[in-house]
């Protein structure tokens, strides 16, 4: 039986690829992309049956550009999932801090280190590829002055030792992750969906849509607008909702078509419990 393909953003030991062994498990085969783009632009050329791609991170906020990549590319959520996130300066065997001249990482892991950065001003930052990339990238080139910002797991992978652990600004720190597909693939016990819709200029358009969910008692644990692209002063909205009861879903879908424009469910799928899973646990 041939493995599940998913489509990741970066390489082995990357974040993505831990978040797709955590919700897929080991048995699967990543196919490794140089961006978000990239990765769901797989699932639509049937190259991966899957993409896992990162939503939002508790310090460095959402991604907006994604919640339009899964609308254009017309993929499905089928899932989502939480990972912590933990922060280490990698080094190769025999560097320690004091050699350390410059930094290289992901731009959203560098944000998620920026209290450590502010303290060590005199280390120069370099924006580079994903994390584990860098990772591999300092391991094949041996620099005596070079760290960079990555896992444990990466560390690992590639031969690096941690020399500063856990530099991220705040411990809570987690990454939630959308599971996308080509297909409709509703979870039988889905109890959560991502709407996208847009509103007239009439005072009160929102508020009338919003209105709708709270009578059909569906939670709204997120809600985001984002801009649409040649179109001043118009956006997307974006919501996670929450619901008990699928009828009753369905039922309240139809009514806020009525009070809304181009309304999508990007996908139905189960809720998962807020559980920072540390990404030690991940074996590659």
């Amino acid at each position: 039986m041939r493995k599940s393909r998913v489509a990741i953003q970066g390489i082995q030991a990357s974040f993505h690829d831990q978040a797709a062994r955590t919700f897929f498990g080991n048995d699967i085969e990543t196919v490794e992309c140089n961006s978000f783009d990239a990765s769901c632009k797989a699932v639509c050329d049937n190259r991966a049956d899957y993409c896992v791609i990162a939503i939002e991170n508790s310090l460095a906020g959402s991604i907006l550009s994604n919640y339009n990549l899964i609308k254009n590319n017309r993929l499905e959520i089928m899932g989502e999932l939480f990972l912590k996130i933990e922060l280490h300066l990698l080094a190769v065997p025999g560097v320690t801090v004091l050699d350390i001249t410059t930094i290289k990482s992901h731009p959203i892991a560098i944000r998620q280190c920026a209290d450590y950065l502010s303290a060590n001003p005199q280390l120069s930052v370099v924006e580079s590829q994903d994390t584990a990339t860098c990772a591999k990238t300092v391991a094949a080139q041996q620099p005596k002055d070079t760290a960079v910002i990555a896992s444990d797991v990466a560390a690992e992978k590639y031969g690096l030792n941690i020399i500063a652990r856990n530099i991220e600004t705040h411990k809570k720190n987690f990454t939630r992750f959308f599971v996308l597909s080509k297909g409709q693939q509703i979870e039988e016990k889905a109890d959560k969906a991502t709407l996208c819709f847009n509103l007239g200029h009439e005072p009160g358009s929102l508020v009338k849509a919003l209105k709708v969910l709270e009578r059909n008692l569906v939670n709204i644990s997120r809600i985001q607008s984002v801009p649409i692209v040649g179109k001043p002063s118009e956006y997307h909205f974006y919501l996670d909702v929450e619901y008990i009861d699928k009828y009753i879903f369905d039922n309240c879908l139809k009514q806020l078509n009525k009070k809304t424009k181009q309304l999508v469910v990007l996908g139905e799928y189960k809720r998962q419990e807020f559980k920072l899973k540390s990404s030690k646990t991940i074996n590659n």
